[in-house]
Formats: C-alpha cells, sequence, structure tokens
C-alpha cells in the first residue's frame, strides 16, 4: 500500500504522486520481467539445449491477454492523471489572486495592493490563483514542491491554482527554455502563517523584500529584478544590447523611422528607451528584442534606474 507522507506541501501533491508512482511501479514490474523471460530465454533455447529450431504456433490466448492486460493498464494510468489534473482547472471563487509576470528573463510577482516581488509570499492553507501574463516568448512556471506547472503563453490567458498546506521555503523557476538567459528564471516561493503573510502584506512601506535606501541602490534592485543585466553588460562587453557601462552622457548612432542620427544619452533618451525601446534603436542592434515597460515600472522606479546609470563610467 502507497502511504504519502503528511503533511503535504500543497493540495495536489497526492494525486500527482499517486499516478506517478502507479506508472513507475508498473514500469518496473515489465522492466524487471521482461528482462527476466529474456534471461531465461537466452539460457534455455540456446544451441546447446536446443540444438534443433522449433516452430511455433500462435496463440490466440496469449494474443488477448497482451492485449487486454496493457489496455486496462493504460486505462488505470488515464485515470489516476486525469483524477489528479481535472482538479487543477478549477480554482476556488474565494482564492487569493497573484499576477505573474514573465519576460526574458525574470519573474515577477505583482499582488492587488500595489506591491512587486521577485519572491513569491503566500498564505499557508488559502487558495492561490496565479494569473499567468508572458510578455515576450513562452516561459512556464513550475513549483516542484506543489507539483504544479503550467506555461505562459503571449496573448492567452493562463493560470495556475493551489493550496499551499505546509510553510518554509520553495523553488520556482521556469521549464520552458526562453533564450540564452533562461535559467536566471530562478525564484522562490515563502509559504508563510496567514497572521505573518498579513502583516507583510499590509506593510506597503516597503516594496521589495530588502530595505533599499538610495534612488541608486533602488534602481540597481530594480534593473536586476526586471533581468536588465542578462541583455546589457556592465564591463562594457556587447550581449543582446548595448552596454551599460559609460552609456550616460555618450554619443550614440541611432535609427529613428529607418534614418541614421547622433543622439546623447541622457534622461529623455533612457526614459524613452525604457517605455519605447524600439523608437530610437540603437546602430548595430536588433529590433524587437526588447519590449516596452510601459505600465511595468513606476515615474519613479525610472527616475531611480537612471540615477543608477548614470554612477556607471
Amino acid at each position: 500500500m502507497y502511504i504519502l507522507a503528511s503533511p503535504q506541501a500543497s493540495n495536489f501533491v497526492t494525486g500527482v504522486d499517486r499516478a506517478f508512482l502507479f506508472i513507475l511501479g508498473v514500469s518496473f514490474i515489465f522492466l524487471i520481467g521482461l528482462t527476466i523471460t529474456m534471461i531465461y530465454f537466452i539460457y534455455r533455447y540456446n544451441r546447446k539445449r536446443n540444438p534443433k529450431a522449433t516452430q511455433i504456433k500462435g496463440s490466440h490466448t496469449l494474443e488477448i491477454i497482451w492485449t487486454v492486460i496493457p489496455t486496462i493498464l493504460v486505462l488505470v494510468m488515464f485515470y489516476y492523471g486525469w483524477a489528479g489534473w481535472k482538479p487543477m482547472t478549477s480554482p476556488p471563487d474565494d482564492s487569493f489572486e497573484i499576477d505573474v509576470i514573465g519576460r526574458m528573463w525574470n519573474f515577477t510577482f505583482e499582488y492587488e495592493n500595489g506591491k512587486k516581488t521577485d519572491t513569491l509570499f503566500i498564505p499557508k492553507d488559502k487558495p492561490i490563483k496565479l494569473n499567468l501574463k508572458a510578455l515576450d516568448v513562452i516561459h512556464s512556471v513550475y513549483i516542484p514542491a506543489f507539483r504544479v506547472k503550467e506555461d505562459m503563453v503571449p496573448g492567452r490567458d493562463k493560470f495556475m491554482w493551489f493550496e499551499p498546506q505546509r510553510e518554509g521555503i520553495y523553488e520556482l523557476y521556469c521549464t520552458e527554455y526562453c533564450g540564452l538567459q533562461h535559467s536566471y528564471m530562478y525564484n522562490w516561493v515563502k509559504v508563510m502563517p496567514q497572521e505573518d503573510f498579513n502583516k507583510w502584506y499590509v506593510d506597503t512601506t516597503q516594496r521589495a523584500a530588502v530595505p533599499i535606501d538610495s534612488p541608486v541602490a533602488a534602481g540597481k534592485r530594480i534593473m536586476t529584478n526586471i533581468g536588465c543585466f542578462s541583455c546589457h553588460s556592465l564591463d562594457g562587453s556587447k550581449l543582446v544590447g548595448p552596454s551599460f557601462k559609460g552609456i550616460y552622457g555618450k554619443e550614440e548612432i541611432v535609427v529613428t523611422n529607418k534614418e541614421e542620427r547622433t543622439i546623447v544619452v541622457d534622461d529623455e533618451y533612457l526614459r524613452r528607451s525604457i517605455y519605447d525601446p524600439n523608437a530610437d534603436l540603437v546602430k548595430g542592434f536588433n529590433k524587437g528584442l526588447m519590449l516596452s515597460y510601459e505600465g511595468q515600472l513606476t515615474d519613479v522606479e525610472v527616475e531611480q534606474i537612471i540615477e543608477y546609470l548614470k554612477t556607471l563610467k
């Protein structure tokens, strides 16, 4: 008899594990059984023991057995899989909703009260619904301990839900290869008692898990959270986009409406590049690799980013 350990990390662990262990058990039984049968046949029907080949006619009984038994096993596998998956499609009406924004190459978690974090903070024993939004390419949210995974498809409304049942910190990462820095999309889920979560949630004085004491430090953290350094280097080397080293005050040749012109990188240019990155494209770089952050960043956050870029001499 299969007995699940208790308590479970989420309400879906039992159903998913039951399906997995049943399929794994059947696979092992067939692997061991077929291996033993092959070894026996090699021993029993080798040339020394069976020098003259024997013609064996077909057996309807055997054909029925090896057709019916696998069919039954496959149907049982389907049942366990369906029983584990079906509840994942119907979140409760009182679920606590959080928006998950996926882009190359990071996840951002946005709460209804305006909080934005790079760690998913959730209360224990409360249904959680994650509204999944991909801004560029296909990503996939996977929380192994909760046995939940769902793709994020640009232009489509997707979600996943679960009920965390054990306090702790768990892994969350992308399982859909989405480009050069795919492995950077690695985050954490922190399950907290309801009382502790309520205190954290209503404290709007901090929008991140770590206090920030200056615009420069704030700008650096924001850029780290939204994945800027995956495409832009700090040492002058060329990546997907221009390097940030010495960028403020630098002259750049940009392409605007298919025409080249020379500009000086200032506050206005940086702000426009964040909100409309394809308007003035630096010559030598491809269009469409960076998407707009309009609606994702506030004016204050953009100012903090600019203050940080000014320090990168």
